[in-house]
């Protein structure tokens, strides 16, 4: 038998040959890319990964490091430790080990590291196991911190006393402990002694989660203490070898950093060491970091399985399209045929929608005015009894409509109240309402879902009995001022806790047909979603304000360089190129802002406290605004006096503060006006206070100063702009001091905004 192939059957073959060879290099193309990207990807996360844990691995000394310096130059510490002033320092030691919550280990000790004080519940005699430390300290005359291996005897007469009894992971080696150490001098050099702190690693479980917030949970990090893993730096929920293998401690040992593969609990891991030494230069141990092949295996896997599904639905549609065409080229004199026998069959309005331009579209046309005359011709002959009939069906129609339009009319307030009805059933907020009496007289399901009270317990009762059930109690102040005093003023969000969930309830009264008050509406609403929703939402903020920096920089960098050249542009080029760099910068302090405001509430902002001068901070903080206030004809004035003492905080986030609440005040004042700062002694704190001539701000606005993403209604302080962050960030700066800020109206108009800072303690 002879093998006949049509013309739709040589055209499906020939593309699905195609389509065949065309997916199978594409799919051994993208095996092969992919594999290369993997280890690309691979050495790249693992090296970061790494880098990342040695910054955090040594962020503790450092910050122990520069919140030892201060105290350590001060003259009365170096005039304790030179008297010997046991009493003093043991005191002093309490206090500064309070302030560094992570520092476990507080000595000091003289230049023969003798133990002068501690902040511990007792004080060990010398400090010989760390006496190499403090003696390289002394003797390059420059804080030390280096990992140290020290005895759990040691640590126990330190005063710790989870050393003092024995632990499973006790192997005899020593604790290890991020020592630092801040040598004190006199004045001419002689050395006085040494301030230890130190922060014990075996018990640091916090340095892995660390790692794994930033870099996600399939990176597995750990701390090793000469062969084998640091017991208390281990998450047991990943499969941790407990010894590290022979080769990888010999390159560790002598210094060498190892990378390589590894078999971890199964599965193939790439794995990297780098080693920690002591203040000698002497192996102590090493941090661990490891990413899984299988995890990143199965980006391959998907890769594939999404080209394999693309080019099973390419081959459908490319099947189908084939199919398309072939019955296009037949499909016209397929229509001819139909078209005919529906005329034959008496159906004149039967048309061929034939547009192809050849002799098969000629003879389509030709049938279709057949076809028309024909049915201009039948249509003739049926007008007349067409409109006769056409005149009964109408008058039919108005009789249908009269007696619709009075059924319509007889259920319309049923539908009306089932409607209502429907709607406060089906709400999510919960609505209770009570009348001019205070009885509920409405408890929807949402209510009874939020307040977990069934409604013939709610219904129909006086508020002050329901109260007694302790779930309305907050409100009945609210309700009765309301209906005592004829109050029709809206109680907008009123917070209410009840059974742990937050909730938002708005009051709303309602007045019958002579204005008189006839209830009040509860709208409650469960916040408590919204705000784990308005958490993640500025976690998010945050990373994305972060990756738009970089890129931002680099435009205004840009930016400035073609516009300090200003070389061969027109007037308007020039204006367009300022009016770019202009928004960059804004841009700029737009994403700094929601930097700053994100890593205050994360808790990631650092603060470098020290004693600072009120005055000079207000003068710094005036002349970074000198041109700002001359662009808006303003005057700034410092009015500070020099008799104020000294104030213990970050100088760039005081000046931060400053500058903030200056451009504000400088913005709404008006033109030829003066911006004045004051400050007060007050009790342990300095108040300062900057005061303007402009519009006060209104009652309803003032609740929202503090708040983020919070612009004011007042339409002259619309058109200044901003982002609504910065009395927000300044709020969170002055908290973080131990402070508060507060706004007041100014004496005779304006606004005063005033913030407090404590007092520096050794002052006198």
């Amino acid at each position: 038998m002879n093998l006949r192939l049509t013309i739709r059957n040589k055209l499906f073959l020939a593309i699905l040959l195609i389509l065949f060879v065309s997916y199978a290099i594409l799919i051994q193309t993208t095996v092969t890319s992919i594999n290369a990207s993997l280890e690309d990807t691979l050495a790249k996360e693992l090296s970061e990964n790494l880098r990342y844990a040695k910054d955090q691995y040594f962020a503790r000394a450092e910050q122990m490091k520069y919140s030892l310096l201060l105290p350590a130059s001060a003259l009365p510490v170096k005039e304790r430790i030179g008297r010997m002033d046991r009493a003093w320092l043991q005191d002093a030691a309490w206090r500064w080990r309070a302030s560094l919550p992570f520092s476990e280990l507080f000595l000091f000790v003289d230049p023969q590291v003798r133990v002068i004080a501690g902040g511990g519940r007792s004080v060990p005699d010398n400090a010989r196991e760390l006496s190499s430390i403090v003696e390289r300290a002394l003797r390059e005359k420059r804080p030390v911190y280096a990992t140290e291996l020290v005895s759990e005897r040691f640590l126990c007469s330190a005063g710790i006393g989870d050393f003092c009894t024995n632990h499973p992971y006790d192997d005899g080696e020593g604790v290890m402990m991020i020592t630092v150490v801040v040598p004190v001098f006199a004045e001419g050099g002689t050395p006085l002694g040494a301030i230890v702190a130190g922060d014990v690693i075996d018990r640091d479980v916090k340095l892995p989660s660390r790692v794994q917030e930033v870099f996600g949970k399939q990176v597995l990090v750990a701390v090793t203490r000469g062969g084998r893993l640091a017991p208390a730096s281990v998450n047991p929920a990943f499969p941790y070898p407990a010894d590290i293998a022979p080769d990888i401690l010999d390159r560790l040992e002598r210094g060498l950093p190892f990378g390589g593969d590894a078999t971890i609990g199964g599965k193939v891991y790439k794995t990297a060491f780098d080693p920690i030494t002591n203040s000698r230069g002497d192996y102590v141990g090493s941090l661990y970091v490891a990413l899984s092949r299988d995890d990143f295996k199965g980006i391959l896997r998907d890769s594939l399985r999404n080209i394999l599904a693309s080019a099973a639905i390419g081959i459908v549609l490319t099947f189908f399209t084939a199919l398309y065409v072939a019955r296009r080229l037949t499909m016209p004199l397929n229509q001819l045929a139909d078209g005919v026998r529906m005329i034959e069959s008496g159906d004149l309005r039967q048309r061929v929608d034939v547009t192809v331009a050849d002799e098969v579209g000629e003879l389509a046309d030709a049938f279709n005015r057949m076809a028309r005359s024909l049915e201009e011709r039948d249509r003739t002959i049926r007008a007349t009894a067409h409109e006769q009939a056409e005149l009964n069906r109408r008058l039919q129609e108005m009789n249908e409509l009269l007696e619709k339009r009075v059924s319509e009319r007889t259920a319309a307030l049923q539908v009306e109240m089932g409607r209502l009805e429907a709607i406060l059933t089906g709400m999510a907020e919960g609505i209770a309402v009570t009348d001019r009496e205070g009885r509920i007289i409405l408890f929807n399901p949402a209510a009874q879902r939020i307040f977990e009270m069934v409604p013939h317990r709610v219904v129909g009762r006086p508020l002050e009995q329901v109260c007694a059930t302790g779930e309305f109690c907050s409100l009945v102040d609210y309700i009765h001022i309301m209906r005592d005093n004829e109050d029709l003023t809206p109680r907008q969000d009123v917070e209410l806790v009840v059974k742990g969930k937050k909730l938002k309830i708005n009051l709303s009264p309602f007045t019958d047909m002579g204005g008189i008050l006839a209830g009040v509406v509860m709208s409650v609403r469960d916040v408590t979603a919204e705000e784990e929703v308005d958490r993640v939402k500025t976690e998010f903020i945050s990373t994305v304000s972060h990756e738009l920096k970089t890129p931002l920089t680099s435009i205004k960098g840009s930016l400035q360089f073609i516009h300090d050249r200003g070389k061969g542009f027109s007037e308007v080029e020039g204006e367009l190129l300022a009016v770019c760099l202009r928004n960059t910068d804004r841009l700029i302090r737009l994403v700094n802002d929601i930097l700053d405001i994100a890593r205050i509430e994360s808790g990631r902002l650092e603060f470098s406290l020290a004693p600072q001068e009120v005055r000079t901070l207000v003068s710094h903080s005036i002349e970074e605004l000198t041109g700002f206030a001359r662009e808006h004809e303003v005057a700034v004035e410092n009015q500070c006096g020099q008799e104020l003492p000294p104030v213990y905080g970050d100088r760039d986030r005081l000046v931060q503060v400053l500058t903030n609440l200056l451009s504000n005040a400088v913005k709404f004042s008006p033109r030829g006006e003066r911006v004045v700062v004051t400050a007060e002694h007050t009790a342990n704190y300095v108040a300062i206070s900057v005061a303007d001539r402009g519009r006060e701000i209104q009652w309803s606005d003032r609740g929202k100063l503090f708040k983020k993403f919070q612009q004011l209604d007042n339409s002259d302080r619309r058109q200044h702009g901003g982002t609504g962050l910065g009395l927000a960030i300044c709020k969170e700066i002055v908290e973080h001091h131990h402070g508060r800020i507060f706004y007041n109206e100014g004496v005779g108009g304006g606004n005063v905004f005033t913030f407090t800072v404590p007092v520096c303690e050794e002052h006198p």
